[in-house]
């Protein structure tokens, strides 16, 4: 193995992967870089292997989402095209499940290790979703036990700012103000 470990920081990794389907998913062209190979060469071997690779590790994108995603989000990664150009070949994108299994059918050491950074990605990135998401639950549970007493709180703020910034009636009218001339 080689003495020199690749690492990718979690941010780069995190900021190519999309939600398509309602799937997390990278497009071959990121992953394609990452390994170090030519998106046709990635493609290439997942054909080759395609009995590894069901719908739910690896799809292709239809038209309609292809053309959304190109429009949307991908356009400067498509700077070559020419104005009103299409991409040649519809994108594939890979699950979790897809990126672990590329590292099967790409065999080379920097492939591994950097499926091994992607994987531990998807990794944190579920360890945040769900800690927000016991967070968020613990808030709303504050929020069912404690709304009444917090609703009382408002109250009574605002009576007391009433009573604080209450106009005073009894004041008596003020005099004319600068110089007179009698």
């Amino acid at each position: 193995m080689e003495n020199s470990l690749i690492t990718i920081p979690h941010e780069k990794i995190i900021d190519q992967i999309f939600v398509i389907r309602g799937k997390k998913v990278m497009f071959d062209r990121d992953l394609a870089k990452l390994y170090g190979v030519e998106t046709k060469v990635l493609n290439q071997a997942v054909k080759r292997n395609s009995d590894r690779f069901p719908k739910d590790f690896s799809f292709i994108l239809t038209q309609e989402e292809s053309n959304a995603w190109q429009n949307e989000f991908l356009r400067s990664q498509f700077v070559t095209l020419k104005q009103g150009g299409h991409i040649k070949h519809l994108p594939r994108v890979f699950t979790e499940q897809g990126v672990a299994m590329l590292s099967s059918v790409l065999k080379s050491k920097r492939a591994i290790q950097v499926n091994i950074e992607i994987v531990r990605t998807f990794t944190r990135l579920r360890e945040i979703l769900s800690e927000n998401k016991d967070l968020r639950d613990k808030i709303e549970g504050m929020e069912k036990k404690y709304d009444k007493h917090i609703a009382d709180i408002f109250k009574v703020i605002r009576y007391l700012k009433s009573e604080i910034f209450k106009p005073n009636i009894e004041e008596k009218p003020k005099g004319k103000f600068g110089f007179s001339e009698n």
